[in-house]
């Protein structure tokens, strides 16, 4: 049974930074597309950053150059480098996991910034 569970999320300042992270059982990371999606109050869910089998990665535009994906394979952990942190990235941040055509999510972890 594939589970991903999210933590590291929080209240941070303006500027500040996060480290949000996923871990991953009953399946494995480095198998398909990991990736990392957030859904703001009133807004659609969107795409922040994935990652490949082969690591290469994606970001989305209002976040490139301020956060990286990487994974940690012999933790069985993705996570969410996020740097420079703005109000705007106020979010439930999900972990996805897509592989052979099936989309797996976490339960989500909130990312609160203050101004």
């Amino acid at each position: 049974q594939v589970q991903l569970v999210e933590s590291g999320g929080g209240l941070v300042q303006a500027g500040g930074s996060l480290r949000p992270f996923c871990v991953a059982s009953g399946t494995t990371v480095s198998i398909g597309v990991m990736g990392w999606y957030r859904q703001a109050p009133g807004k659609h869910r969107e795409l922040v950053a994935h990652i490949s089998s082969c690591a290469t990665t994606h970001y989305a535009d209002s976040v490139k150059g301020r956060f990286a994906i990487f994974k940690d394979n012999a933790k069985n952990a993705v996570y969410l480098q996020m740097n420079g942190l703005k109000p705007e990235d106020t979010a439930v941040c999900y972990c996805n996991l897509f592989r052979n055509g099936i989309s797996y999510w976490g339960q989500g972890t909130q990312v609160t910034v203050s101004s």
